[in-house]
Order: structure tokens, then C-alpha cells, then sequence
């Protein structure tokens, strides 16, 4: 809690209200009337002219000065009114004699009008105003000529209505405490009310933990009364202090501390408590703010059950993909060599039609196959535990592999297909495979979705450190809402038709593979008019200049998953 005050009001001299500035103007006013009638009274009852007269005329300056306090009202003002109350006490000790003239009793109204003003400030410049009105009056007296007249009703006068200005400057100043006193009192009452007002326990402790003070409501599992016979780390379960007493330390430190706490009370609930620094006069303190956080525990327990729970099934899903792949694999491995032997009829001639069904069922099993094979990658993938063969290699061959493979289904569909590759090797560092099955997959997809008449094309090339494959296509595009799902397992664009044509296997391996290798794969699509899938990864190798002794120097740059 800070409290922000202005420079000119930090000795409390002018933290009044409209009541006090109005009871000040008033003592001055009065102190001006008094002073005025006691000039003109005198003179016209006993006939006193001259210095003395205007010596108690001077006193009336200050008063009616401090009229303007109703308007102007600070510090400052305050100082330059004490400084015209000091003048004037001064001019008025060395026109009336001194101190041992009649009006030897104004030289106190410096300290007077300083009790009037308040606060501590005000009486030391007053005191020290009597001090030069003193002085002055001294050297009047010694050593300007003598004593003043002896005037014993004018001394008289004075002396009683200076002491009838310090009687009320000392009431005025009194109320003017207890005011403050009592601003102060309410200012507290009304900061407590707040405290208590708050839905949390808020608690003022010593940096042992010793509650020194509590206020609002305290969670049902964290009683007040034992928190004061014996601080707030004994209310905690034993295995919670260590945090608690770091967060402690931590808004010692002046940062913000906070913990959720299980109560010695109540083990099965739990405390939010938030702990910061509180500088106080009398030391360092802390103020804790603690909330019932049961509610909070319990949700959070709960998604942490239910995200192990989740990771429990996805493990076992993939455990089972795994499993189930490689069951499926052997047969379908016999199913395919049987029926291409058949297909090349190594056992003699069998009808045309039998001869359809093999090429058929040869056909559907190799499907099936790159299916599981898919499928097993992407277990793998989703388990951790598919480790990249890392070797160097032209990407040329692998790219010009693959285009190879998908060359017989574009000319079947009337698809153009053309790559662009550099004229010189494009060394890279990377896992063949991996780089084969990602062309592949790319060139498989885009030759599927481009209608006859189309193109497909495929360009190779290093930039910096990075291998850029780009697979454009002039199909049927996607739109741009699928873009956003595609490369997450079984995850399709397009309509119905389009989705019977694949698995939603292909982009989620070719994205996975990118990243294994520490690079991205990006979609650009234009719905109509096609599509380009980028893939990018910091895989090339590439051949410095020769160093000044000769030869060529050859760098090969991290590869994020590289053995």
C-alpha cells in the first residue's frame, strides 16, 4: 500500500480541510480587528502618536495577509505568511523601544501564529521569528538610544491580547489535531472495512510467519484463531512449508510470491496464497492474501487425470496400429506373391479372365500394403520412436525416383509431369528414404487430384541451408478452411468423391518426416485452380571455397533428428 503526498504537505502543516483554513482566516482576522482597535483606541483615549503607534499598527499586516488563506492554501503559503508575522514582529520591537518598551509582548506572535499554523515546521520558523524580533528589539533598547516610553496601559493591553492569541492558536491547534486524529482514525476504519469486505483472508505477517493482524473471510479449512496462536507456516501440511516458505522469501526479495497450499486441517482441500513485501516503519513486513483454491485443485487434477488417460490411449492405439500392421503385412506379402505369380503365369496358361482377377487382386494388395506401411510409419512417428538413417546423397536421384514411380498413373490420367532440377548435384544429409517416400506421397497426391489435361511439376533446389521441394499442381485445389486441418493423420480435403481417393496418410507423413529433420511443409491452394506444397528442411551440404593451401573444404550442417 503506497501513499502518494505532494512535496510542500510532508511535515503535515497543511493537510487541513475547508474547517481548518476557515478557523485559521478567522484567528487572523481577529488578531487583525484586535490589533486595528487597539491602535486607534489608544491613541484617541491616551493620546499615543508617533513610532509606538505605528509599531502596533505593523501587527496588523500579518493578519489581514492571513485572510488569503481561505484561497491559497499550502505549504509555501504558509512559510512567507510566518516570514511577514517574523517582519513584522521585528519592525514592531524597533519602533516601540525594544524590550523594554510597551509593546515588548508582540515579540512572541511569530511563535504564536506558528502554533496556529500546525505541525512542527511552522512553530520551529516561528520561534525562530521571536529570535530576530528579539534581537531587533535589543538592539533598539542598548544601543539606538535607550528605553523606549514606559507606557504601563499599552503594555498591559498588549500583554493580554498576546496571550489571548496564543490561548486560541493553542485551541486551534489542538482541534486541528484531533481533527487529523480523527481523519486518520476513519481513513483506517475505513481501509479495515474494505480489508474485511474481500471474498479472501487477507493477513499481515512478521517474516517468520507470526500473524500480526487478519482481515476479510478465511477459507473454511484455515481458521483464524490458530493462525494467531501459531502463524501461518504451522497451519500448513509439513510436506507444503518448503514452498511456502520459498514464496516467503521470494516477496522478501521484493518479488511476488505465491503457492497453493493443502491446510494441516484439512489435507483433502487446498489454499491459494499470494505473498508480497509491506514496508513498514517498524520493519519489513508481509501481507498474504489467501483464497479457497479447492475448486481450482480439483478441475486441474481432473484434466491431469484425463490428459494421462488420453496419453494412455493414444499409446495404446499405437501400440496397436504397430501391432496389427505387421500381422497384416505378412499375409498380404504372400497374397501379393502369389498372385503375381500368377500373373506371369509361371505354371502354365490360365483364362484371360482369371488373369483380371490377379492383376486385380495384385493391385488391391499393394494398395493395402502402402496403407499399412503408412500406417506403421505414422505409429512410429506418433511414438517417438522412428529414428531417421541419415546419409549424404544427390536429392536429384531420390526426387527423379519418384517421379519415375508416378510417371505410368499421370500418362494414364493425361497428366503432364515435369521436374526442374538443378544441372549440378544437390548434395544433402539427410534420410533417403524418408526424402523418397515425401516426393512420392506429394507427387502421388498431386497426380490424384489434377483432372486430364492438367500438369504436375516438381522442383528440386538448395537455398542457404536448405533443400526447397515444391510439388505444383494445376488440380482441383483446396479450399481454404481445409488447408488449416491438412497434415494431421486421416485428416481430408474435398468432397466425398475426392475423399474415397486417399487415406489422409500422405501429407501428415510427409509434415512429420519435414520436421524430423528439423524443417516445415507449407500449403498454398487456390480452390479451382491448384495447389503447392513447400517442404523445407536445413539438410543441405554445402561445398565451401578452396582455402588458401588448396583443396575444398566441405560443411555439413546440423540435422535437428540427424544420428
Amino acid at each position: 500500500m503506497n501513499a502518494h503526498r505532494r512535496p510542500e504537505q510532508t511535515d503535515g502543516a497543511a493537510r487541513h480541510g475547508d474547517g481548518d483554513r476557515a478557523a485559521l482566516a478567522a484567528w487572523h482576522a481577529g488578531w487583525a480587528v484586535a490589533a486595528a482597535l487597539l491602535a486607534f483606541g489608544v491613541r484617541w483615549l491616551g493620546g499615543v502618536d508617533g513610532p509606538v503607534f505605528y509599531s502596533v499598527l505593523a501587527m496588523v499586516v500579518p493578519g489581514l495577509i492571513g485572510l488569503n488563506l481561505i484561497k491559497h492554501d499550502s505549504f509555501r503559503d504558509r512559510m512567507i505568511l510566518l516570514g511577514v508575522w517574523g517582519t513584522a514582529a521585528a519592525t514592531t520591537a524597533a519602533l516601540s523601544g525594544g524590550l523594554t518598551g510597551p509593546l515588548s509582548g508582540f515579540v512572541f506572535l511569530p511563535l504564536t501564529a506558528g502554533i496556529a499554523l500546525g505541525g512542527p515546521r511552522p512553530v520551529q520558523v516561528g520561534a525562530l521569528g521571536v529570535g530576530v524580533a528579539a534581537v531587533a528589539g535589543l538592539a533598539t533598547s542598548w544601543m539606538l538610544g535607550g528605553p523606549g516610553p514606559h507606557l504601563p496601559a499599552l503594555a498591559a493591553l498588549s500583554a493580554v491580547l498576546t496571550a489571548a492569541a496564543a490561548a486560541l492558536a493553542v485551541r486551534l491547534s489542538w482541534l486541528q489535531r484531533e481533527r487529523r486524529l480523527s481523519a486518520a482514525e476513519a481513513e483506517v476504519r475505513r481501509v479495515e472495512g474494505l480489508m474485511a469486505a474481500q471474498p479472501g483472508l487477507t493477513l499481515i505477517l512478521e517474516p517468520s510467519g507470526r500473524v500480526l493482524a487478519a482481515y476479510g473471510a478465511p477459507p473454511a479449512s484455515l481458521p483464524i484463531d490458530p493462525l494467531f496462536e501459531q502463524g501461518l507456516v504451522a497451519a500448513i501440511h509439513a510436506p507444503d512449508r518448503p514452498r511456502l516458505l520459498a514464496a516467503m522469501d521470494r516477496a522478501l526479495n521484493g518479488h511476488e510470491g505465491a503457492a497453493t497450499l493443502a491446510p494441516r486441517l484439512a489435507l483433502d482441500r487446498r489454499v491459494q496464497v499470494v505473498i508480497r513485501r509491506l514496508d513498514d516503519p517498524a520493519g519489513p513486513r508481509l501481507i498474504a492474501q489467501t483464497f479457497d483454491a479447492t475448486s481450482q485443485y480439483a478441475r486441474e487434477l481432473g484434466l491431469e487425470v484425463a490428459r494421462n488417460e488420453a496419453e494412455a490411449r493414444e499409446r495404446g492405439k499405437t501400440r496397436f496400429l504397430a501391432n496389427m500392421s505387421h500381422e497384416l503385412r505378412t499375409p498380404l506379402n504372400a497374397v501379393l506373391g502369389f498372385s503375381d505369380i500368377m500373373r506371369q503365369r509361371l505354371f502354365g496358361p490360365i483364362p484371360d479372365r482369371y488373369a483380371e482377377y490377379a492383376d486385380n487382386i495384385h493391385q488391391a494388395g499393394g494398395h493395402l500394403l502402402d496403407l499399412i506401411n503408412d500406417l506403421l510409419d505414422v505409429s512410429k512417428i506418433e511414438a517417438e520412436r522412428y529414428t531417421l538413417s541419415v546419409e549424404k546423397f544427390d536429392a536429384r536421384e531420390v526426387v527423379s525416383d519418384a517421379m519415375a514411380l508416378v510417371r505410368v498413373n499421370a500418362e494414364d490420367k493425361g497428366v503432364s509431369l515435369s521436374g526442374v532440377l538443378p544441372p549440378d548435384a544437390v548434395e544433402v544429409s539427410a534420410d533417403r528414404r524418408a526424402l523418397k517416400q515425401m516426393a512420392l506421397n506429394l507427387l502421388s497426391n498431386a497426380v490424384k487430384f489434377t483432372p486430364d489435361g492438367g500438369s504436375v511439376t516438381v522442383t528440386a533446389e538448395i537455398i542457404g541451408p536448405y533443400l526447397e521441394i515444391v510439388v505444383a499442381d494445376t488440380g482441383v485445389g483446396i479450399a481454404p478452411e481445409d488447408v488449416k486441418r491438412l497434415g494431421r493423420p486421416f485428416e481430408q480435403a474435398g468432397g466425398p468423391e475426392q475423399r474415397r481417393q486417399g487415406t489422409g496418410l500422405g501429407l501428415s507423413l510427409v509434415r512429420a518426416f519435414a520436421e524430423l529433420h528439423g524443417g516445415r511443409m507449407s500449403i498454398e491452394s487456390t480452390l479451382g485452380e491448384g495447389t503447392a506444397v513447400t517442404v523445407r528442411m536445413p539438410v543441405a551440404v554445402i561445398a565451401r571455397a578452396p582455402a588458401p593451401e588448396g583443396g575444398a573444404e566441405i560443411i555439413q550442417l546440423p540435422v535437428a533428428n540427424g544420428g
